[in-house]
């Protein structure tokens, strides 16, 4: 039977159940027995290739993606990116156990795959991830649906989307932060997120210069608030580098910004301080951006630490763990807004998650690094007035640009 006239032949009610009805594995009821139907009636579809396409971008980011394909020619891809890596030795670990396998077996693969994943090595965690990742894309384009409609269906046509200036910003004065606000304002994003307190001085230095440092940042947010005027949201992470204390201070030196979210003062794992500090500040809190799992984010939703969780499809664990930790989320009524300073295939998959995301918040993309971003994928990636359509192609609903790749690899 051809792939679309089974999807076809199924009750709709089990392709396409309402979005909130998950189950413990975090798919919609009725997606896992689809999957499962779909394997049985595609007996020789199975993996055989694993392709990694670094693409690199400037001196601090490289996107590195990577396409799986099948013995019947298709593809899918997934985002691998952690820094400037050009490689990522652990996912030949992980290709091998998808290696000669069909894609639909995506549980067996968590399953296999989860203890070396889930042990505490952001690399392992990013490898299992992106070979999850492309498994959805592969399954997606087999079935001839988007996976937000194997995801229980799309509660939203377009995300609304916050710029992610930090990268872009080179010159890290408040004269730089202000014109990289003000310019993506001009471009129609009402929302941005910068790191002006990178490169903070350790707390064991001296006072002057601690002092020194959060001056500094505090006078760029100043700066971007002036620049992007009343009307932009502004978020700022910290990226814990700071300690309780100085955390307090330092939101409230930041109060008269009017801040959308103040982000990890200090690392999230710290769950009883991080909550000391949300009681102790009048900011919406966000954090998460590196936990794997569920079970990396449950005490944070269950102690109400921080209002937003940030799960990372890169690095939480993929898009089913996605899943599952917003659902835990919601229970706890904490909003989501996922990690996403990536290249355009993270980009896609986030949003592939996001539209059938029912707390969902806002989507971080990478504003303004490269020009030709966009490209790099087909269709091209295009963001207006702040938001991003969801894509109505199969699978994560996009294919990547082989000739710009190889341009930039």
């Amino acid at each position: 039977m051809h792939r679309r006239e089974f999807l076809a032949a199924l009750p709709w009610t089990s392709v396409w159940p309402y979005a909130s009805s998950l189950t413990t594995s975090g798919l919609p009821m009725g997606t896992g027995r689809l999957l499962q139907r779909a394997a049985a009636a595609s007996p020789r579809l199975r993996i055989t290739e694993m392709e990694l396409i670094p693409v690199r971008v400037t001196g601090r980011t490289t996107w590195l993606n990577l396409r799986l394909t099948t013995n019947q020619g298709l593809t899918g891809l997934g985002e691998a990116s952690l820094g400037r890596r050009t490689e990522l030795p652990d996912l030949a670990d992980c290709f091998a156990l998808v290696r000669g396998e069909s894609p639909f077996r995506i549980e067996q693969y968590r399953q296999r795959g989860w203890a070396r994943a889930s042990a505490g090595d952001r690399v392992r965690a990013t490898a299992f991830s992106a070979i999850e990742q492309a498994l959805w894309d592969l399954v997606g384009k087999a079935l001839g649906a988007s996976v937000s409609d194997l995801f229980g269906g799309r509660l939203r046509d377009r995300l609304g989307v916050y710029a992610n200036i930090n990268r872009a910003t080179s010159d890290r004065t408040p004269e730089g932060f202000a014109a990289n606000a003000a310019a993506a304002a001009e471009e129609g994003v009402s929302s941005v997120k910068a790191a002006p307190f990178d490169g903070f001085p350790a707390l064991t230095q001296p006072t002057a210069e601690v002092q020194a440092a959060a001056d500094l940042g505090v006078a760029c947010v100043a700066a971007m608030r002036e620049a992007g005027g009343d009307q932009l949201a502004i978020k700022i992470d910290a990226h814990s580098f700071f300690d309780v204390p100085l955390s307090i201070e330092i939101a409230r030196r930041l109060e008269p910004y009017a801040l959308s979210w103040y982000e990890e003062p200090i690392p999230p794992t710290r769950v009883a301080d991080t909550r000391a500090i949300k009681e102790a500040i009048s900011q919406t809190m966000a954090g998460g951006e590196f936990l794997f799992g569920m079970e990396g984010f449950a005490l944070l939703c269950q102690q109400q630490a921080v209002d937003i969780v940030m799960p990372d499809v890169k690095h939480c664990g993929g898009l089913i763990e996605a899943r599952r930790i917003a659902a835990l989320a919601d229970l706890h009524g904490v909003l989501v807004s996922p990690h996403n300073p990536s290249g355009p295939v993270s980009t896609a998959v986030s949003v592939q998650l996001c539209a059938a995301m029912g707390n969902f918040d806002l989507l971080e993309y990478q504003w303004g690094e490269v020009a030709w971003r966009g490209e790099l994928v087909d269709p091209p990636e295009r963001f207006v007035d702040g938001t991003i359509a969801v894509a109505d192609g199969p699978g994560f609903g996009i294919e990547l640009n082989d000739a710009l790749a190889r341009e930039h690899a």
